[in-house]
């Protein structure tokens, strides 16, 4: 019997780990400590340590304790696509790289962050190239990359 609940929670443990998003926590938070709430007013706003939480095991941080209410009374609005990660890699490369928090898009309700540094700014290849046929891309490769280490 004792190896029985053993093995059930060592399954459980495993279908818990594998069903967590691989988030970018460069500077330890998601978005580099950028209020993901902000995003959807079309700003990008950094946020203070003192309106912090934990979601799906990752750190958030926000501009205000308003802010921090809305994202726990919705996380799942809130949360970037592919785990934070440039979108435009994840779909060009099929490639986890780190973005600039003030390079996003808000597209069908959902918030894209990019890289953009060095001259390289790749929302701009997102748009021209076709955000829509590369977010299908994307989409596909996410399912990919994100088991990855």
């Amino acid at each position: 019997m004792k190896s029985l609940s053993f093995i059930l929670v060592a399954l459980f443990t495993i279908v818990a780990t594998a069903q967590k998003t691989d988030y970018n926590l460069k500077k330890g938070y998601v978005a580099e400590g950028y209020d993901v709430t902000e995003y959807f007013n079309n700003k990008a706003i950094e946020g203070d340590k003192e309106f912090t939480t934990t979601y799906d095991g990752a750190k958030f941080q926000f501009a205000s304790q308003k802010n921090l209410e809305a994202f726990k009374n919705s996380p799942e609005k809130f949360i970037p696509q592919y785990g934070g990660y440039c979108a435009y890699a994840i779909a060009d490369k099929g490639k986890k790289v780190s973005i600039d928090p003030e390079t996003f898009e808000i597209r069908d309700g959902k918030l894209y962050l990019f890289y953009n540094s060095w001259g390289t700014n790749t929302l701009e290849s997102w748009n021209e190239e076709g955000a829509a046929t590369l977010k299908k891309k994307a989409d596909i490769e996410w399912e990919r990359v994100r088991t990855k280490n």
